[in-house]
Parts: C-alpha cells; sequence; structure tokens
C-alpha cells in the first residue's frame, strides 16, 4: 500500500472496520497511544451513570448483593480469562499491576522456599518495565534472606542467566518500550526444565497479542485493563494464578477480601479457596465496572482478527516511515518479525520528546520513552489503514520542517 487511495481501499475490507464505532473518539485525533491508555467505550459514560445513579444511588450498600458487586472481579475475572488463555475461577481482577507482582512474587518464593529453599535469584529483564524491577527490590529488602535481583540483557542472555540458583523468572510478554516479544512457551519450559518458576506481565500483550497460560504451563501471570482493553485510567489489574498453585499458599496481602467468610469478621485470617484469596480489600466498584465495556468489545472483535490487523498495521508502519522519512535520524526500535513483535511499534531520534510534542500538537498523539523513543501504539479495533497513511504524513512534515524544534515542545511536564 504505497498511496493513500490504497489504505482507504484496504479499510473498506478490513472486518473490524465498524468497532470504531464503539469508541468515542475525538474529532481531529490519530490516536497512537492505546499501548499506555486505550479509548473511552461509548458505553462506559451510561454503564458509569448505572453504577452511580441506580447502584450506588438508589440501591446503596444493598448493591452489594443485589448488584453483583461482592462477585464483580471473580465474573469479569472470567471473561478476561479467555483473553488471555486461562481458565474459569483463575483470574480476579483487582489491585494494580505493581501490587499484584508483589503478590505473585511472594507466592512463587514461598512454594520454591519449600521445594528449592537454597535458590535465591529472582531473574528479570534490565529493559524490563521499571515498576517490574521495582517490585522486586522492595521483596529482596523485605524478606532480608540474601535474595538478588539478576538482570539479562545483551551480554547475559536468558539461556546463561537461567542456573539453578534461580527461584523465580519474572519477564513482560511484550517489552514496553521496544515491543519485541518472548516466546512464552519456551521461556516457560526452559525456566522449569532448570527449576524455576514464571511470572508474566502481560500489560503491553493483554488484547493486543493472543496469550495461552495454560498451553504454556506458566505459572503466574499479571497485567492491567487500561490499554489495550479499554478499561479506563487507573482501572484495576489482573492476576492470574495456575490451579496447580492456588492453593498451595495465601499471598501476604491478607485483607479482608481475600477471607474465606469476610462477614464472620474473625480474628484469625482464614484465605478464601482458589483464586479469590488473592484479593485484597474492598473493591473499586465505579471503575472495576467499567472494565467491562472494554472486555465485551475484545470479545467481539476476536483476538486472532485483532493481531492479524495489528500485524498488518504494523507492516505498513515501519515501511512507511522508513520510505518517506528517509534520510531523518530514525532508528527502527521494534523487530520486524512477526513473531517477535508486539503490537506498538518504536522509532529512535535524537530529539524524540521534541518530536512527540510536535505530533501532539498536530493530533497524531503517541508518547515517549527514555531514551529518544517515539512509541506509536497501533491499536486494530478503532485505527485503520488511512490513519497509519496520515500518521506518517504529519511526521514527515514535523521532521521535514524542523517544526519540533520550538521552546514550547522542549518543555517537560510530570508524564511524558
Amino acid at each position: 500500500m504505497h498511496t493513500r487511495e490504497a489504505c482507504v481501499a484496504a479499510d473498506r475490507l478490513d472486518p473490524l472496520a465498524s468497532i470504531k464505532n464503539q469508541f468515542d473518539l475525538p474529532p481531529g485525533v490519530i490516536y497512537l497511544d492505546g499501548n499506555s491508555l486505550g479509548v473511552l467505550p461509548r458505553t462506559a459514560a451510561a454503564r458509569a451513570a448505572d453504577v452511580i445513579g441506580k447502584e450506588w444511588g438508589a440501591g446503596l450498600i444493598r448493591s452489594w448483593n443485589t448488584a453483583g458487586w461482592f462477585d464483580l472481579p471473580a465474573r469479569l475475572g472470567d471473561k478476561l480469562a479467555g483473553l488471555i488463555g486461562a481458565g474459569k475461577g483463575e483470574v480476579v481482577i483487582t489491585d494494580t499491576t505493581s501490587l499484584n507482582i508483589f503478590k505473585a512474587l511472594a507466592a512463587a518464593l514461598r512454594i520454591q522456599q519449600q521445594a528449592r529453599p537454597g535458590r535465591r535469584v529472582i531473574l528479570s529483564e534490565r529493559d524490563n518495565f521499571p515498576t517490574d524491577l521495582y517490585m522486586i527490590q522492595g521483596m529482596i529488602d523485605l524478606l532480608q534472606q540474601g535474595y538478588e535481583m539478576r538482570l539479562i540483557d545483551d551480554e547475559l542472555p536468558l539461556e546463561q542467566a537461567l542456573d539453578d540458583s534461580v527461584a523465580v523468572v519474572l519477564l513482560s510478554h511484550v517489552n514496553y518500550r521496544s515491543g519485541q516479544m518472548h516466546d512464552m512457551r519456551a521461556v516457560t519450559a526452559l525456566a522449569h526444565e532448570r527449576g524455576a518458576l514464571t511470572i508474566w506481565d502481560l500489560a503491553h500483550a493483554a488484547g493486543a497479542v493472543p496469550v495461552d497460560l495454560q498451553g504454556a504451563k506458566a505459572d503466574f501471570a499479571v497485567g492491567c485493563t487500561y490499554k489495550y482493553l479499554n478499561g479506563g485510567p487507573g482501572a484495576p489489574a489482573f492476576i492470574w494464578v495456575a490451579p496447580r498453585h492456588t492453593d498451595n499458599f495465601w499471598q501476604p496481602l491478607t485483607g479482608w477480601w481475600g477471607h474465606q467468610r469476610p462477614f464472620d469478621m474473625t480474628v484469625a485470617y482464614e484465605p478464601a479457596g482458589g483464586i479469590r484469596r488473592y484479593l485484597c480489600g474492598t473493591q473499586p466498584i465505579v471503575s472495576l465496572s467499567l472494565v467491562e465495556c472494554g472486555l465485551d468489545i475484545a470479545h467481539a472483535a476476536g483476538i486472532d482478527e485483532v493481531r492479524k490487523k495489528s500485524l498488518a498495521l504494523g507492516d505498513l508502519f515501519i515501511a512507511l516511515v522508513e520510505e518517506r522519512c528517509a534520510g531523518h535520524p530514525l532508528t527502527l526500535a521494534t523487530p520486524r518479525e512477526h513473531a517477535l513483535r508486539g503490537s506498538h511499534v518504536s522509532f529512535r531520534h535524537p530529539n524524540g520528546f521534541e518530536v512527540m510534542q510536535a505530533l501532539i500538537a498536530r493530533g497524531v498523539i503517541g508518547d515517549y520513552r527514555e531514551p529518544e523513543v517515539l512509541r506509536f501504539g497501533l491499536t486494530p479495533l478503532y485505527l485503520g489503514h488511512a490513519d497509519v497513511w496520515d500518521a506518517v504524513e504529519v511526521l514527515k512534515d514535523v521532521l521535514d520542517t524542523r517544526a519540533w524544534d520550538k521552546p514550547e515542545f522542549k518543555h517537560r511536564a510530570a508524564v511524558t
């Protein structure tokens, strides 16, 4: 597709094209940041009004029972399960990704303390999302038992780093900066072969790429719902635990919502059976309820069709940038190979921050990550081939005219 007309023609044949109408997109915006925050589903406002006006306003405290609030984390977890290769009763939507990493990491380490007590290494990736590394560091500081964090990178590959001292491997399925994707099945098999457990961060994978946690024989997984699942800003995250591990131990954030009978109000903690023991405190019902709007759209679209279109948009974006923006200092940071690529494409530019601010000012909204990385989320639910063409045309003009080289584009706000 080397013309805009060809892109428009491709959009006419797109089986997902009508899904865009289920989102409330601002006019004049090409939104390429669904990898950070998804777009508002049109059903969300009505759902929020229903929860606030009817369930909270009229139902009041009764709605914990009459509106199904109490069961909402598990019910939505079951709906999400089908998108990540999990089964019924294996997922709850709750808390944040960071807190769920803490729960999963604590549970995995307790399993290993019993099965392989000499292992004291938590293995991750130097380029992993920072919160994953921070939670590991916090866990090590809390335990004070000689644990250490080991990071794989270009100089220390996974195969070399994964020795008999490793207790747990914590990796992101899709890298937040580059979009590179791990082979979950192969990495998990290698970890198990060498006696380690796996925790997968699906923040940039869930809703964007096919995930098969059961098929990969993974141990734990966490992720968020506000990116490709369009759950809303700060929407509750999720945690999955393989059934073989669920009842072995309970996680250390033993709040009353994870109790077997929370309204017995007993002094001693008794964990709920199954995945509910990974809940902690009272749930944020308004934001939790909105997650379902995005999940319903994701199920209607179908992850295989989403993946097929995602790869096509990614191929198109890479080809157009390299063709139409040739001569500018852009370096592709994302793998070209489909098996190694998620649903966002990243390019490095020496003035990446300023370039992205100039794009945003022109209505092409992506985001920036240090160092020098322009990230473009290619979300098939509300983007088409013509959108990609138009976005690259704006990028070309910003670069050709040096429109980015202005004082207003150098100012950094709290969120980049």
